[in-house]
């Protein structure tokens, strides 16, 4: 019973500390392992990676499906649906836009999932949802909220580890831009889910409820429309990308130092 209790996890214990500690390691190796070698080879890391965690994502998912502590938890929710689970969270869809953006070598999108796929993924972590806190990391629905939450947030940071991306001001309107027509898309995404009944409270990116977020009440008080209610998130969001610039200018990190523009 002790073992089991020393493992349990939970915001900023030391479970959760050394699994943070465990994931920023593997970054850390990765970067070096990768120092001097081929762009193509970053590239093929960090898509493959990509992948994987995708791939990891829907064998969690398949778990939580099956898991009835977690079904009996969520019943006032209405219990697991395949399409309330798909990866259009702001803190998971980096799954699905990170491979595009190093294929294709798009720097509005690399921006989007440097900058704003991680901010969501620790979020999530910082903020973990029902049935995923103050259990034992060892159950599958634990190690795969936590593990691909991570992979999201370290493979953000990699395109800069890996030289892939280096952050600019001149991105921060590009970047904006590239987040409202994301949000639009997962809005479509949200509003076929509800009209087909595949998903009746589909509300990805919280684009139509506020579901409770006291930041998101303030909003839908100044603009009580959905999706539209969330533009003054691109205010603090330009304010975070320009606090991000500023300290890698600082560092020394920035565009300036590396000279072309990735």
């Amino acid at each position: 019973m002790r073992s089991a209790e020393s493992l349990i996890i939970r915001p900023f214990n030391a479970v959760y500390i050394a699994v943070f500690a465990l994931f920023i390691l593997l970054l850390v190796l990765a970067s070096l392992a990768l120092r001097g070698k081929k762009e193509r080879t970053k590239k093929a890391v960090l898509v493959t990676a990509s992948l994987l965690t995708l791939a990891g994502f829907i064998a969690y998912k398949y778990c939580l499906w099956q898991d009835a502590d977690y079904n009996i938890l969520t019943a006032g929710m209405g219990g697991f649906n395949w399409f309330g689970e798909l990866p259009l969270h702001l803190c998971n869809i980096n799954m699905l836009l990170l491979p595009f953006a190093v294929l294709l070598d798009s720097r509005p999108l690399k921006s989007f999932c440097f900058f704003i796929g991680p901010l969501g993924a620790l979020m999530a972590l910082v903020m973990p949802t029902t049935g995923f806190e103050s259990y034992s990391i060892l159950l599958p629905r634990m190690m795969g909220y936590y593990g691909t939450h991570l992979m999201v947030i370290i493979e953000g940071i990699a395109l800069v580890t890996f030289g892939l991306y280096r952050p600019s001001f001149r991105d921060i309107p590009k970047t904006l831009l590239t987040a409202f027509f994301v949000s639009l898309g997962v809005f479509a995404a949200n509003l076929v889910l509800r009209f087909t009944g595949l998903h009746e409270h589909a509300n990805y990116f919280f684009e139509i409820e506020t579901e409770g977020n006291p930041l998101l009440e303030l909003f839908h008080g100044w603009i009580p429309l959905p999706f539209l209610y969330q533009l003054p998130c691109y205010v603090i969001l330009g304010v975070y990308m320009l606090i991000v610039n500023l300290g890698f200018l600082i560092c020394g990190n920035g565009e300036g130092r590396y000279g072309r523009r990735r």
